[in-house]
């Protein structure tokens, strides 16, 4: 039988389908793996499973002699040295495409928290206020329909279309910028960045993290939006400059954001954001939007699959 280990598998929760991994091999869980760890846990491993835990070229040329895959179990590699990898023979493969619905819907769970602040109007009931009103509503939040207001889309993939479908439903006009500047063959407006900052009421991000990615929004970018725009971030952390969105959340330069990604995960304790002094302009998720059950199921099934391929 593979030995096979999976280094942080707290990180996918309790999918009704993880023991399935156990038909492939003798199978060790760990719930999470230091980087001071993943030496002695992988050295007699056939087969790593990994989400964020790092395998460097160190790790891989060391071990290559009975290393013969790594499944990661997400969609992102970074945390996989490939090159090393494929020059040592060591097969990689992630999971892709399984988070899609589970991040549009909470993207839109995102949107409507902040454009509605529900929380409010639920906390007036519940303290007692509403039985003591004049009137049967309350208007002091007011709240605007997603029905022709423009949604602007930044990564326009597999998520980024799918959210663009939800937003067309709700009557929003889609626009989108391209990061990579050579997805043209969309059915909706494409935009320069400029534009689209300036124009779209909502701005969702849904881009990978790379060159053309890193920083991309910035205080000056985030200075051309609409003051009653909303910025909402499933990609990755550092597409948005941190520091510079809480100054620009403190000086009202915008409605609101939501962010489910950060530039380090978990956040650090200084982290500019904890510190923003309007906190009901800015929703913060701790890296989940990816997450429901149905899509950690699909996930726990494609590594499943990979390393059965490869076996």
């Amino acid at each position: 039988m593979m030995n096979i280990v999976f280094l942080d598998a707290k990180t996918v929760g309790t999918p009704p389908n993880l023991d399935k991994l156990k038909e492939l091999g003798d199978v060790t869980f760990y719930p999470s793996t230091r980087p001071d760890q993943t030496e002695e846990r992988i050295k007699d491993a056939e087969i790593v499973i990994t989400n964020k835990v790092v395998l460097d070229e160190e790790l891989i040329s060391k071990y290559a002699g009975q290393l013969k895959m790594i499944a990661i179990a997400a969609t992102g590699m970074n945390n996989v040295d490939q090159e090393a990898a494929e020059k040592h023979g060591v097969k990689v493969k992630n999971v892709a495409g399984y988070a899609t619905d589970s991040v549009a819907q909470s993207t839109f769970s995102m949107l409507f928290r902040l454009m509605q602040d529900l929380e409010y109007y639920d906390q007036f009931i519940k303290s007692g206020e509403y039985s003591k009103s004049e009137i049967f509503t309350n208007l002091d939040r007011p709240f605007h329909e997603l029905k022709g207001k423009r949604f602007g889309i930044i990564g326009l993939g597999t998520i980024g279309q799918r959210v663009a479908e939800i937003a067309e439903v709700f009557g929003a006009e889609v626009v989108y910028y391209s990061t990579s500047g050579k997805n043209t063959d969309q059915p909706y407006k494409r935009l320069d960045l400029e534009e689209l900052l300036q124009t779209s009421d909502v701005v969702s991000i849904h881009a990978p993290l790379n060159e053309n990615t890193n920083n991309l929004i910035a205080y000056n970018q985030i200075k051309k939006m609409k003051k009653s725009a909303i910025l909402i971030n499933t990609g990755r952390g550092r597409i948005v400059n941190e520091s510079d969105l809480a100054m620009a959340l403190d000086e009202e330069l915008i409605a609101g954001a939501a962010l489910d990604v950060f530039e380090q995960e978990p956040m650090s304790e200084d982290n500019p954001l904890l510190k923003v002094q309007n906190s009901s302009r800015l929703l913060m998720l701790p890296h989940i939007t990816w997450s429901s059950v149905e899509a950690r199921t699909e996930m726990i099934d494609g590594v499943y699959a990979n390393i059965r391929e490869f076996i």
